[in-house]
């Protein structure tokens, strides 16, 4: 390598102010994308009557984009580390307005899929770029862990705006408006990003998997799409491309999806955590979002003041557990997290949580800590523990698994809500839905408790041993396939 393409690769090191700034540009792009879905999920009744869709209707369009933005962001973050993150991130950042542009548009609810699959590509570049170069750019153990417990308080801030913003406009123009709210604020990063944000790419980027790309493609659609339209066949496949997935990766010297990432448990455990939480989550929006609406007959904005306070916990918790995991490392912020969020849904699945408005909001509360306190220590964990020019492939490995768990969050509640809907109607009203929605609660409480048992046991000394002999030997095989790579060449 020469020592001109040496200095491109390491860019100078940053003022404290730049830094920062470039953190601020960073959590910009994932506010749009988490406030829309958070957005959309209020709209969901207005857009049912005016487009005159289904539960799995509304399942799609929200399962449509995660499940897009799933199936890309292992691709994107390695296409980063390669090219150029910046390049990568101002790219996303173009589709994700064009995207919301014509989501605002959309005639049908097919458009409306289409369209939110066209924001999911946009949306598959940005948040696991952007934490690539905030790993890149917070080189500091802890002070990486502050910035990325700020990363996960913008979380709490799209949860919090969410209800709210989606509320308001769905009450005063139309559930169309959501997707406006991104066009000002994606500009705005776009043109912040062209001038503040440095570029820079990895010393030793990964090759391109097509093959393993529409493998793993193939198996999230399939699950998927098995899961909402209960389909034995779509099932198969899924099964059948995940044994392709097992046993082509290990094969290839750079596979799109490192297996050997898992022999640490912490990033293991940092997986299963994020898959249950997120799953959590998209279940238990859905499913409160269609019962303040179209039981209890709230309007869009109430429904969204509702919600208001786990929207406010996870605005309160998220930069906590960031400094909590600075300090103490994951394990108290997962624990508690996990123990939050099995509690909060099994006051609905044990006590009818509905049936009573202090205990409804109690459980919206002690759901709302567990989700604010468990994003910090998943994203920590899945970066800190590898070679710092694979930071965008384990970041994106994080992603695609909040992005999973919240596609089959959806898939999976709505279906056992529509079953449960075949013999009790909403004319039953608070009941019907109740017992309806019973099953999907104890599903939810069952994903919290994942969260504590794998927390419990990924974040303790042995689970530290094996990331670092983890690190310690993607670090010597990497050296030596650079080595390998630079003789033949």
């Amino acid at each position: 390598m020469s020592e001109l393409t040496s200095r491109q690769l390491t860019p100078a090191p940053l003022t404290r102010r730049r830094r920062l700034l470039v953190l601020a540009i960073c959590c910009m792009s994932l506010l749009i994308v988490s406030l829309d879905n958070t957005a959309l999920n209020v709209a969901l009744p207005s857009m049912q009557r005016e487009l005159d869709a289904s539960v799995p209707g509304l399942q799609w369009t929200i399962d449509a984009y995660t499940l897009v933005l799933a199936s890309l962001l292992m691709f994107s973050g390695s296409t980063a580390d390669r090219i150029g993150r910046r390049k990568v991130f101002t790219t996303g950042l173009v589709l994700f307005v064009v995207g919301s542009l014509l989501c605002s548009l959309a005639p049908t609810l097919g458009a409306l899929v289409a369209f939110r699959m066209v924001q999911a590509v946009g949306g598959s570049m940005l948040n696991p770029v952007a934490m690539s170069i905030i790993t890149n750019t917070f080189t500091d153990p802890a002070a990486r862990a502050r910035a990325i417990g700020v990363w996960g308080g913008v979380v709490g801030v799209s949860m919090a705006a969410g209800p709210l913003v989606g509320g308001l406009l769905v009450e005063s123009v139309g559930w169309r408006a959501i997707f406006w709210v991104n066009l000002p604020v994606g500009l705005a990063a776009l043109a912040l990003t062209l001038r503040y944000v440095p570029e820079s790419r990895a010393p030793r980027p990964r090759r391109p998997d097509p093959v393993g790309q529409v493998l793993v493609t193939v198996l999230l659609g399939s699950l998927t799409y098995a899961i909402i339209e209960s389909s034995p066949l779509f099932l198969g496949v899924a099964v059948l491309a995940l044994a392709g997935l097992l046993f082509y990766e290990p094969r290839r010297r750079e596979p799109l999806i490192d297996l050997r990432f898992f022999r640490s448990a912490p990033f293991s455990g940092a997986t299963v955590i994020a898959v249950c939480a997120f799953a959590a989550l998209g279940g238990f929006l859905f499913v409160n979002t269609l019962y303040l609406q179209d039981v209890r007959g709230l309007s869009a904005l109430q429904a969204g003041l509702s919600m208001l306070p786990m929207a406010a916990m996870t605005f309160v918790f998220a930069p906590l557990s960031g400094r909590l995991v600075g300090a103490r490392g994951p394990r108290p912020s997962l624990l508690i997290a996990g123990t939050a969020m099995a509690a909060g849904p099994l006051m609905f699945a044990a006590f009818e949580a509905e049936t009573s408005t202090p205990l409804l909001f109690t459980g919206y509360v002690v759901f709302g800590i567990g989700f604010g306190l468990v994003n910090a220590p998943i994203t920590n964990t899945a970066v800190s523990g590898m070679p710092r020019e694979q930071a965008g492939v384990a970041a994106a490995v994080a992603s695609t698994s909040r992005q999973i768990g919240q596609t089959l969050g959806v898939a999976v509640v709505g279906a056992v809500l529509t079953a449960g809907l075949g013999t009790t109607s909403y004319e039953n009203g608070l009941k019907g839905f109740g017992e309806a929605s019973g099953p999907a609660y104890w599903i939810i409480t069952g994903c919290g408790l994942c969260v504590l048992v794998a927390g419990a046991l990924t974040s303790g000394a042995w689970a530290r041993g094996t990331a670092e002999r983890t690190a310690r030997r993607l670090e010597g095989e990497g050296g030596l396939q650079a080595t390998a790579r630079a003789a033949s060449s």
